[in-house]
């Protein structure tokens, strides 16, 4: 397998001046890509405030940033594995079910030779498509996802796929192996009591932001491990599982979430867990001028990637 660590090293100043995410070469996946980033500039989804469709560029732009090593997790992402940046998929403004469809059409190539793939949001109903890839290459797989929804309404304002469906139609479809499937982070009112029965109901686990509180991030990490355990796993971060104190950009802001060293410790908890594929979704740098929100999502990308390198790079 090709190193890309003393490549990226020499040549670090031009390749930082590319648009892609920490540097990566744009291009196609080969055999021998190990990951892809994968923006998906779509909001159509959304149900309040629309504008995630810009994010994927802006976490891209705030990845300039990051360094290869991660002195917490010991691992340089470059030394064990080799990614691309693939650019983005042609969405379908205003369309959600044909961005859907597009995101099928892209990215099942990537998936056949087993790459990892890195979807950069969009509002969270782009992840039901990338399950369905993921799905139809591994059959139902495990999720773990971070938010302050649990995203398993029926209808969002009469509609059927949007961002507040998503794992209600995941489940439908048969594409999550509810058993070894999580939320964390689910706070804030919802419409009844059966509403926020969704996620129990459809046999999904669920920890609270005031369960995880409580119980203390190294216990929720371990719930998190205990559930997913053995099974390949679908990792979906909404930006919302954040305060708003640390994450202001974003579609429907929640109070009384987590920092950013919390979610950041929670990720890296999860090292040596199968993953097989990732997203980072509902940034809204319009609403972040500071742009805290867009640095904080490539920092999460860059946690991914670093799980990554260290399932290529083995026991130590």
């Amino acid at each position: 397998m090709a190193n890309l660590g003393s490549s990226r090293e020499s040549g670090h100043r031009q390749i930082r001046a590319l648009r892609t995410f920490m540097g990566l070469p744009r291009g196609e996946v080969t055999d021998d890509t190990d990951f892809a980033i994968i923006g998906v500039p779509s909001d159509a989804g959304s149900s309040f405030r629309a504008g995630a469709r810009f994010a994927p560029d802006a976490i891209r732009d705030r990845s300039r940033l990051l360094g290869c090593y991660n002195p917490a997790l010991d691992v340089d992402v470059f030394e064990h594995c080799t990614g691309v940046d693939c650019g983005d998929v042609p969405v379908v403004p205003g369309d959600v079910e044909g961005s859907l469809d597009a995101i099928v059409q892209f990215v099942t190539p990537f998936l056949e030779r087993r790459t990892v793939p890195v979807f950069l949001g969009g509002d969270h109903a782009i992840t039901l498509a990338e399950l369905r890839v993921v799905a139809a290459q591994y059959g139902p797989v495990g999720l773990v996802d971070f938010d302050a929804h649990s995203d398993t309404m029926d209808e969002d304002n009469g509609r059927k796929f949007t961002h507040g469906t998503t794992f209600k139609r995941a489940v439908e479809e048969g594409l999550l192996d509810v058993c070894h499937s999580i939320q964390v982070g689910i706070r804030g009112s919802v419409e009844s009591r059966d509403d926020a029965r969704g996620a129990f109901d459809l046999g999904l686990d669920l920890a609270t932001a005031d369960e995880a509180r409580q119980r203390g991030m190294l216990a929720t990490v371990a719930r998190i491990r205990e559930r997913v355990a053995g099974a390949p796993v679908f990792l979906s971060f909404d930006i919302d599982f954040l305060d708003p104190a640390y994450a202001p950009g974003t579609g429907e802001p929640e109070p009384g979430g987590f920092t950013s060293g919390e979610a950041l410790d929670c990720i890296r908890g999860l090292a040596g867990l199968r993953f097989v594929a990732f997203d980072v979704v509902e940034v809204l740098p319009a609403m972040d001028p500071s742009e805290i929100t867009s640095i904080l999502a490539a920092n999460v990308v860059y946690e991914f990637l670093c799980l990554v390198a260290l399932d290529k790079a083995g026991p130590s």
